[in-house]
């Protein structure tokens, strides 16, 4: 399971300043259903429209996402814009005592989200903000050069992995990687020597996500059973079998011989599946 502070897990449990904003002076959303994580952040200024008075969220995502939403949003309350402007993703991780690397992504999101609040109070439009941001270079997360350069910069980040670990690009396909490496200034003999490595966590658990959704759980399904994907800590991939397959004399052959050798085959032959009741 993933090592989560205590704040972040009180965070994720009690998160703060949940909901939506009436009548809000900017609202900001990013990310997607799709994509695994999306968040809505508004905000309403004070009556003499200098600082944040009241700020909520919504988000569709995992712990980290919704307690760095929340602890974005007590981090905020109260400040002019100039000084929100100038809160990082390290303010947000660092606020609530860290974050596991792969879920760094989630503090990001929240400045992200932030930027794009104020920007939308500001006035700033969409085409405006696009000619700014530049190319897409992850098409899977719709993540563009600025963000990651934007990212590397803040983060004092030097490789793929950890770019990937920060904003998701580089996580699926993997076809935008060769633009991150030329980002990090990464040579095309060091990239030789990284294409060695094993994959990173993020796109270990889309290809996992992937498989469970379109090959195995319509298979249990058509049984009358069902999975549920709890966690993936390296190749330890930790599932709760529902329906009928919850209490099927034959759940330890069905987790060995279908879910374990069809994540084998279709993402890597090491992973080693375990139920959780």
């Amino acid at each position: 399971m993933w090592d989560y502070t205590g704040k972040v897990k009180d965070h994720f449990l009690n998160p703060r300043n949940v909901g939506i904003i009436e009548d809000p002076d900017g609202v900001g959303e990013v990310g997607s259903m799709a994509c695994g994580d999306a968040l809505k952040l508004s905000f309403k200024l004070d009556e003499k429209k200098e600082r944040i008075a009241d700020i909520k969220f919504q988000t569709f995502g995992c712990a980290s996402a919704i307690a760095s939403s929340s602890a974005l949003t007590e981090i905020v309350t109260g400040m002019t814009l100039d000084a929100a402007k100038k809160v990082t993703n390290k303010d947000i991780a660092e606020y609530l005592g860290g974050l596991p690397a792969q879920k760094m992504h989630c503090s990001v999101m929240g400045r992200e989200a932030l930027e794009a609040a104020i920007d939308n109070y500001e006035g700033v439009g969409e085409s405006t903000k696009h000619e700014l941001e530049g190319e897409v270079v992850c098409e899977c997360f719709g993540v563009t050069e600025k963000e990651i350069r934007d990212t590397i910069r803040d983060n004092h980040l030097t490789t793929v992995e950890e770019v990937t670990n920060y904003t998701k690009a580089g996580g699926s396909c993997g076809k935008c990687i060769p633009k991150i490496e030329t980002i990090l200034g990464i040579s095309p003999e060091e990239s030789q020597v990284a294409a060695t490595k094993p994959m990173t966590n993020l796109q270990r658990i889309q290809k996992i996500t992937e498989t469970i959704d379109n090959k195995i759980r319509p298979a249990m399904q058509g049984d009358g059973g069902d999975i549920e994907l709890i966690d993936v800590v390296g190749e330890e991939v930790t599932v709760r079998l529902k329906g009928a397959c919850s209490g099927c004399p034959a759940s330890q052959v069905t987790l060995t011989d279908f879910v374990q050798k069809e994540l084998r085959r279709a993402v890597e032959p090491d992973i080693v599946v375990k139920e959780i009741k």
